[in-house]
């Protein structure tokens, strides 16, 4: 099969390219050569039957869920249609949003209009001599591919892990609309704010809006520790700067310095922040209530074993 097809129309079949087996076990006496011979024909006519329907449709590439006949891939190579055969159902989705080619179950119904259509379709052998398929120049490309590389599966694990959150969190800022800056500066800001927030109320409120502002500084001082900075001077340093009015100073991870996050492009979305401030407040209600019914439950079980609470016989 040719290796590279220019000016690409694309076929996306989810049948089998072969001749399939019958539903029923059945057995065949034949007596004569000739009619084996016949049945051996007949395969090869059914088959090639199928290579016409697609090369009469304009395909010259076509990406099969199913299997692809040795004799079929013959006929397709002859007629320079290139093809790739058992291609997962999540690929043939998104070479169907790719390059607007229609899946098709039913290779009857092929038409030209079920065709997608990409500049180029290029086979590559890689490093490790394997072949890689590449798609390019779609003209409204819904769906890309992202090949990770590492010397080991851990490192390609974390990668992918990386881009997963990366690619999570620019969905949920394009569809929200809203960022924040990273680094640490958000909590610190936040942290600044409750604080005198706390000033207008009195008693145990007071100490519990405290409490949760010095929650947040977690954030910054966990950033710290994990970039080797001693996290109390990195706290003076940041509480100092927003005191200062600069709302987005955050930590430099690199020179152990405050910086202007906002300016320096280390953004995070607003509705990540909010949803790890909610459930982190869920979550410490529950353990409060937790303690109370165990705390409850001890109590009531101490009353229930005191020799006042016996019961008389």
């Amino acid at each position: 099969m040719p290796s590279q097809i220019k000016n690409a129309k694309i076929a996306l079949i989810d049948s089998a390219l072969e001749i399939k087996n019958t539903e029923i076990d059945a057995k065949i006496q034949i007596t004569d050569p000739e009619k084996m011979q016949a049945f051996l024909d007949m395969e090869e006519r059914m088959i090639k039957g199928m290579i016409d329907k697609i090369s009469n449709s304009g395909a010259n590439v076509v990406f099969c869920q199913k299997g692809i006949d040795d004799l079929a891939q013959h006929y397709l190579a002859k007629r320079g249609i290139y093809a790739c055969r058992r291609v997962k159902k999540s690929d043939m989705e998104q070479l169907s949003k790719a390059t607007g080619a229609k899946i098709i179950t039913e290779l009857k119904d092929l038409t030209p209009n079920d065709l997608g259509h990409a500049g180029m379709i290029e086979e590559v052998q890689g490093k490790n001599e394997e072949y890689l398929t590449y798609v390019k120049d779609c003209k409204n490309a819904k769906a890309v591919t992202i090949l990770i590389k590492g010397g080991s599966e851990h490192v390609v694990a974390e990668i992918q892990r990386a881009m997963e959150d990366a690619i999570g969190d620019l969905i949920s800022a394009l569809k929200h609309g809203k960022i924040v800056a990273g680094a640490g500066s958000t909590e610190i800001e936040v942290a600044k704010q409750l604080r005198e927030f706390s000033e207008s109320l009195s008693g145990r409120e007071q100490l519990a809006v405290k409490a949760f502002a010095d929650s947040l500084e977690i954030i910054p001082k966990t950033l710290a520790e994990n970039a080797g900075l001693d996290p109390i001077d990195i706290i003076v340093a940041l509480k100092s700067a927003h005191d200062k009015k600069q709302i987005w100073a955050g930590i430099d991870v690199h020179s152990g310095k405050v910086m202007d996050a906002w300016k320096e492009g280390i953004l995070e979305p607003l509705k990540v922040k909010t949803q790890a401030v909610s459930s982190a407040s869920e979550v410490a209600t529950m353990i409060l209530r937790i303690d109370d019914v165990i705390a409850g439950g001890n109590q009531d079980t101490k009353q229930s074993m005191n020799p006042q609470n016996m019961p008389e016989y």
